[in-house]
């Protein structure tokens, strides 16, 4: 509306036009107010699915179904040798001993098809689990112990339901005589449903109910340490050089704009570089947490300077200039005064790069870390894999039990990276300075 045209307006008119203006302003804020509030709300909604969905699979995969059998540990049977060594242990008779107790279960002497019936129902870790128990307890040989051996994934799947005894028999994976068995030991109260120690205390394994996540968690914090001792201190160094050192010319400006630019590349093209530096050209080997660790390092590098050059730059500047005033040096500044009041900001961003490097996948697969590794890595060049890679894999694997098990990784996962970000929070509560 022109000069003119207000000029030609009467008080109560322009009193008027204003106050219709104001009503329609108050009606759009109104709308754009229930637009912000409907996104958060359809966005807390799928986060309450999402999580539901992980807890309500992920919480029954951290328990599974154990038989409780009364063993006679025979020394002669177990330990032929005589010296609790491996090889004495593995060429006893540890398998028929464990079938023996579930035959005597049952009170049965035992046919073919009963002890067919009964090697399926337990699982194949079984006879380990019987000789770490005697090696662990040799004051034991020679008496009857109930030793409780978790049951085979397909009697797992059968207690919690997933397999219906409505269904016909010829479309079952459990026949009517195994489903006898079961029957049997839930009478007796042989079987219970309890925390697994497979899944926390066990490693890499294709059968379901002995997999387990304590390989890959270790993988998992040996990839950090390597990660975090690498990124820290060159993404410090770099932050530090660029905001108080470095001369503001367009060679920094370069510099500046591709770190940023690095900040935005997939992750996956630096599982190729990689892949192509460290494995190809340096000969390293794969599947080890020292190159995941470097790998990682350089994904996180740029979030770590970015995060650094931005607590430098909370920094009061009449701080360095009280510093510089009384007779500090500019390194004296800098190590004294700004790196000491910047270091929550950077501890923050450094803990952040580091759950976000937790849970990356495709850059450690590019360098091979998706290999079937049974064995707990013991150092950074021991062969290993990671948390998240072992959910990938679990997640393609067609039994039903793995399902499960991939959501309570998950939520091991998770908890991890919550317990991360609360440290970051906590640490710059704990830091923070106020000016």
């Amino acid at each position: 509306m022109t000069k003119s045209s207000f000029t030609s307006l009467s008080p109560q008119e322009a009193s008027a036009l204003v106050e219709a203006s104001l009503v329609q302003r108050r009606k759009k804020e109104k709308r754009f107010r229930l637009l912000g509030l409907s996104a958060v709300a359809i966005s807390l909604a799928f986060l309450v699915i999402l999580f539901s969905g992980i807890l309500s699979k992920g919480l029954p995969g951290m328990f599974q179904y154990y038989v409780e059998l009364e063993v006679n540990l025979d020394r002669t049977r177990l330990d032929p040798q005589g010296d609790l060594s491996d090889v004495s242990m593995f060429a006893g008779e540890a398998d028929q001993v464990i079938l023996e107790a579930a035959l005597k279960s049952i009170g049965e002497e035992g046919g073919r098809k009963t002890k067919k019936a009964l090697r399926k129902m337990l699982s194949s870790g079984s006879s380990l689990r019987l000789i770490e128990y005697v090696q662990q307890h040799p004051e034991q040989f020679g008496t009857n112990q109930s030793l409780k051996f978790a049951l085979d994934d397909d009697i797992d799947s059968l207690l919690r339901g997933f397999i219906k005894r409505e269904t016909p028999e010829a479309d079952r994976r459990i026949n009517d005589f195994t489903i006898s068995i079961v029957d049997k030991w839930s009478d007796s109260g042989l079987i219970s449903y309890e925390l697994s120690d497979y899944l926390f205390f066990g490693s890499a394994s294709r059968d379901a109910e002995m997999a387990g996540i304590k390989g890959a968690l270790i993988g998992s914090l040996l990839t950090l340490v390597i990660c975090v001792s690498i990124a820290f201190p060159l993404g410090v160094a770099a932050a530090v050089y660029l905001e108080e050192i470095a001369p503001k010319n367009r060679f920094t400006e370069i510099i500046e704009i591709n770190i940023n630019n690095l900040a935005a590349v997939p992750s996956v093209v630096f599982g190729i570089m990689g892949l192509a530096i460290f494995i190809v050209t340096f000969g390293m080997p794969r599947s080890v947490p020292l190159v995941g660790g470097i790998v990682l390092a350089l994904m996180t590098l740029p979030t770590i300077i970015i995060s650094s050059r931005a607590a430098i730059r909370a920094v009061p500047p009449s701080i360095r200039d009280a510093a510089l005033g009384i007779g500090a040096s500019k390194m004296q500044t800098i190590f004294h005064h700004v790196i000491p009041l910047a270091m929550p900001g950077m501890l923050t961003g450094t803990i952040i790069g580091m759950a976000q490097a937790l849970g990356e996948t495709a850059p450690l697969l590019m360098i091979g870390m998706v290999a079937f590794i049974v064995d707990i890595p013991g150092a950074v060049t021991d062969p290993a894999t990671v948390l998240p890679v072992q959910i990938f894999m679990w997640a393609d694997f067609p039994e039903r039990m793995f399902v499960q098990k991939t959501s309570a990784a998950i939520i091991v996962l998770l908890a991890f990276l919550i317990t991360m970000n609360a440290s970051a929070i906590a640490l710059r509560k704990k830091l923070e300075r106020r000016w």
